[in-house]
């Protein structure tokens, strides 16, 4: 059984980013940048289904610049057989990226794609969902837990107020959280190690998909400073300003 995981290169969760000067988007030029979080666990998952004797390949796949290939060397170091670097300098939104994605999965032909419910980046949590609806494949999203047989998949999923269980045929596209695991240390000589294996590079044209964007960004700003605080001697003038400053009550 091949897995396909797609994975994204993103600003390290740790960072505190920064819009530009002129407001036309977000400042990266000097920041750290690493492997998404949710893709990351994505990862993980697919190599634990492989350790368990129910996969036999876990192929990585990065849609994005050149520079994407660390976060793929990352997926290397951890344990994955194979990477796939679909180059573009263009900046894709979540239905090119399903677009390219789709290209690679007909062309891989995996029976499970694992991709992380959401990048944090954008935040859009829209990839995992429209890759699915283009395969016309079943998908199973904010994935929890996964029991794979050599046939079916039962995700465990996380709902408003409790938890859901979905059986899907195979293929299928599963987008996971952040609870489904801790993915494991990647040690130096790991690293070191898939520095000298190679990416697969497909150019993104070749492809035949159309990445046109759908969205125009207009400003970035950062969100306005909160007020500090203030110290109220009772209730009632707690309630003033609740009525008269902060209107909240009538």
């Amino acid at each position: 059984m091949k897995l396909l995981v797609a994975i994204k290169r993103v600003v390290d969760y740790n960072i505190k980013v920064r819009p530009k000067a002129d407001g036309s988007d977000v400042d990266i030029a000097t920041v750290k940048m690493s492997i998404n979080p949710f893709d990351e666990v994505a990862v993980e998952e697919a190599l634990r289904l492989k350790e368990a004797g129910i996969a036999t390949e876990v192929v990585a796949v990065a849609v994005g610049t050149a520079q994407s290939q660390d976060v793929l060397r990352h997926a290397l170091a951890m344990g994955v057989d194979r990477a796939i670097l679909v180059e573009t300098d263009a900046v894709t939104e979540p239905l090119a990226t399903a677009k390219l994605l789709k290209a690679v999965v007909q062309r891989e032909q995996p029976q499970l794609t694992l991709i992380g419910k959401q990048a944090i980046d954008d935040d859009a949590a829209e990839t995992g969902q429209m890759l699915a609806a283009l395969l016309n494949v079943g998908q199973g999203t904010f994935a929890s837990k996964l029991e794979l047989t050599a046939d079916r998949v039962v995700v465990t999923r996380e709902i408003s107020g409790g938890q859901e269980k979905v059986s899907l045929p195979l293929p299928a596209v599963i987008t996971t959280d952040l609870r489904l695991n801790e993915p494991r240390y990647v040690k130096l000589p790991n690293l070191m190690q898939a520095k000298k294996k190679p990416i697969e590079t497909l150019k993104s044209s070749d492809l035949g998909m159309d990445q046109a964007p759908r969205l125009k960004l207009l400003r970035v700003a950062e969100p306005p400073a909160r007020a500090p605080g203030v110290k109220v001697s009772g209730v009632s003038e707690l309630l003033q300003k609740l009525r008269n400053e902060a209107k909240v009550l009538p």
